[in-house]
């Protein structure tokens, strides 16, 4: 049995997760996972190297060339069958919003916003309460030894909350 992967880092949650395509389809849904989106955004969209995006994502490279490959099986399949695409789900977390505070300087990190909650424009400084702010990008590199679930289902990754 083979260990269960780490979380991938995602930005972001999507603004859409389901499209269509105009006209009946026959065919079944095609379900993309939210890391497989992530890194086809960092590679396709981005232009990252897969070295950079598996590093911004928390995985190996390998492990990143496989999501990839994955994701774009999926919309391939889904634009040449005319299949809807269904984005949910998936094993990852969401990364921490890291801002600049542009008069003192300070930088500091803010939990990912939430539906109607603060989307950063409106975060001050919690140093020097100045609105003048710039989101800076913290690329960190994470290991993880996977784990086994537990009595409350969780994974283990060390990512996650005790």
């Amino acid at each position: 049995m083979s260990r269960r992967r780490c979380c991938g880092l995602i930005d972001e949650t999507i603004v859409s997760q389901t499209f269509i395509p105009q006209g009946q389809s026959r065919w079944p849904e095609v379900f993309i996972q939210l890391e497989e989106l992530e890194a086809v955004r960092l590679k396709d969209m981005v232009g990252l190297d897969q070295a950079e995006c598996a590093e911004a994502m928390g995985v190996s490279r390998a492990t990143f060339q496989r999501i990839l490959g994955a994701a774009r099986s999926k919309i391939a399949t889904a634009l040449v069958e005319g299949r809807p695409i269904i984005i949910r789900g998936g094993n990852y977390l969401i990364k921490n919003r890291v801002f600049k505070c542009v008069d003192c300087g300070n930088v500091w990190e803010a939990e990912p916003c939430a539906a109607g909650g603060k989307h950063g424009f409106e975060i001050p400084c919690p140093k020097c309460g100045d609105m003048k702010k710039m989101r800076i990008d913290t690329r960190k590199v994470h290991t993880c030894s996977g784990g086994q679930q537990d009595e409350k289902g969780h994974s283990g990754c060390c990512r996650e909350e005790s």
